[in-house]
């Protein structure tokens, strides 16, 4: 006779591809994600700071390289790298899409195209614009490539996929710019090159990082903490139990904190 309400990856309220979230209205127990859950998202304009490092990296002759997680993430940095394209905002330089389930979610974005922002002729337009890799010989042919192009790979963590193919290759290059475009999690390659790391284990070997790396955190697919506080705003009763989930300690627990303060409820 309860009902329990789970949040699973809760979203943006504003997304460039994805509709926003729909709230519950009632909840027994409550389970919320808390990725997020300490912080709020930077409010600067994503397809500028795009622009400029994209920019950036061709003016050194280097090659741009996004690692990325397959659903929903790729396909936003594909939708908006052709935008700047389609605008004339960035070089017309190769775009490439190295992941194959990334590829499999695109067949996914072509179908249901009512799930999604995109309409059937944008999906077609986006990826005519990308070469999109079938095969991991293909990957190499990417990397001979000497000219400057734009690579989104797998996975959006560093943590396995064709992403560190393209790292053992062009991580010791200065030329090269690393964009992390997501959440990095504590113990992930990801994390570590966020942190400053000098060298990087692959394969058990170790690469030094000679490549600029950035964060593009504006980015990221989850509610931030005023987002995640919205989504459970229309709740018509208090729940009996929050379990705060999915996310570090301190996230968790600063999330716990500001439920308390906000709306009075106590979250474990």
């Amino acid at each position: 006779g309860k009902r329990f309400v789970f949040s699973g990856d809760i979203g943006r309220k504003e997304d460039w591809l994805m509709r926003a979230y729909t709230k519950p209205k009632k909840a027994d127990i409550l389970f919320v994600e808390s990725t997020y859950g300490s912080r709020l998202h930077p409010k600067e304009d994503l397809m500028e700071r795009l622009q400029k490092i994209v920019h950036h990296t061709v003016e050194k002759g280097g090659t741009l390289i996004i690692p990325s997680f397959a659903v929903e993430r790729a396909q936003t940095l594909m939708f908006l790298l052709w935008q700047l394209q389609k605008n004339k905002s960035i070089p017309d330089i190769p775009m490439i899409m190295d992941s194959p389930m990334a590829a499999n979610v695109l067949d996914v974005f072509h179908k249901h195209s009512s799930w999604h922002k995109l309409t059937a002729e944008d999906c077609t337009q986006m990826c005519n614009q990308f070469h999109i890799v079938k095969s991991f010989k293909e990957t190499w042919e990417v990397i001979d490539v000497k000219r400057p192009k734009i690579v989104i790979a797998g996975s959006g963590m560093v943590t396995g996929g064709r992403v560190l193919t393209y790292l053992q290759q062009y991580l010791d290059r200065p030329e090269t710019t690393l964009l992390l475009a997501g959440y990095q999690a504590e113990g992930t390659r990801g994390r570590s090159l966020l942190e400053g790391a000098s060298e990087l284990k692959i394969y058990g070997k170790y690469y030094e990082v000679k490549a600029e790396i950035l964060n593009l955190e504006v980015l990221s697919a989850h509610a931030d903490q005023g987002e995640l506080l919205d989504w459970m705003s229309d709740l018509e009763s208090k729940p009996e139990k929050v379990f705060i989930v999915h996310g570090e300690n301190h996230a968790a627990d600063a999330l716990r904190l500001k439920i308390k303060d906000t709306l009075g409820w106590d979250s474990i």
